[in-house]
């Protein structure tokens, strides 16, 4: 770049430009081709058979003729998320410094709105990787209340959606796993200000999260895996549109086939869902 016949150094375009220097200097990581075949068929069989552990997908990988072992596996399990709906150690891990709150649902019957909320973090399969999406959904209702999608990995998407939800009204209970992204003392620390009780699923439990867990797989099924979105920004209206669909279009057996936008109107979020900008 150059100004007045003079050459511009780097650091001083990024401050002209309002971007920080490492982004100046960043330079994009090409993912490994075979790690991305394979995340695409591990998520592929995880939403067809949920219950597929590592040992069994990394059977079903060798028996496709992939070289995997459990250990790649696991980490490639670990950077898309996803559990199998059975117990077992070492899943979903806070971090070390991050207080994990007890399991308040258990025998619990949600019988109003705004009684429970439930949130997840999961992947976003796009042509050349993986995004993440964040959603707040009330038990009761199945309404979305909000969600947000990132490139990234890190809680300040959380934390963001959080407050758009709660822009909305607020539960009594807030149900997560125990990810570092919902034992953050911010996340955490907003919940207790506003009164709110803070439940946190068993390790290795995917069931105590069911809403979120039954509405990421119709999210997979009804809308990602027909549609094919290539990048983040046609992932993210996509997702706006079956979002809204979701909400005010499609019935739920478990509403009697009504939408969430029709139960009754003490719902309070009734029709509205907080999107990304």
């Amino acid at each position: 770049m150059e100004r007045d016949g003079a050459v511009v150094p780097v650091n001083r375009q990024g401050e002209l430009l309002g971007i920080a220097r490492r982004t100046v200097y960043y330079q994009p990581v090409v993912p490994d081709t075979l790690d991305e075949v394979l995340k695409r068929r591990w998520d592929e069989r995880y939403t067809a058979h949920p219950f597929y552990g590592r040992r069994r997908m990394t059977a079903v990988l060798q028996r496709e003729g992939y070289a995997v072992n459990p250990k790649r596996v696991r980490r490639l399990l670990g950077e898309l998320g996803l559990q199998t709906i059975y117990p077992k150690a070492n899943l979903s891990e806070p971090h070390p410094a991050h207080r994990v709150y007890p399991y308040l649902l258990r025998d619990v019957s949600i019988v109003r709105p705004n009684q429970v909320w439930s949130s997840d973090i999961t992947s976003v399969r796009l042509a050349h990787g993986f995004a993440y999406r964040v959603a707040m959904i009330d038990g009761y209702s199945r309404k979305v209340l909000a969600f947000r999608l990132s490139n990234t990995l890190d809680g300040a998407f959380g934390q963001e959606c959080l407050e758009a939800a709660l822009a909305l009204g607020q539960p009594e209970i807030f149900n997560t796993d125990q990810g570092s992204q919902f034992t953050s003392l911010a996340f955490t620390g907003r919940l207790e200000a506003a009164g709110i009780r803070i439940s946190m699923d068993g390790r290795g439990r995917a069931l105590d999260n069911v809403f979120v867990e039954r509405l990421w797989r119709s999210v997979k099924y009804e809308d990602i895996y027909p549609n094919g979105y290539a990048t983040l920004r046609e992932a993210l209206q996509g997702l706006t549109r079956y979002f809204l669909f979701y909400n005010d279009e499609r019935p739920h057996q478990a509403l009697k086939y009504r939408t969430p936008a029709e139960v009754p109107a003490d719902v309070i979020h009734r029709n509205q869902v907080i999107l990304v900008p």
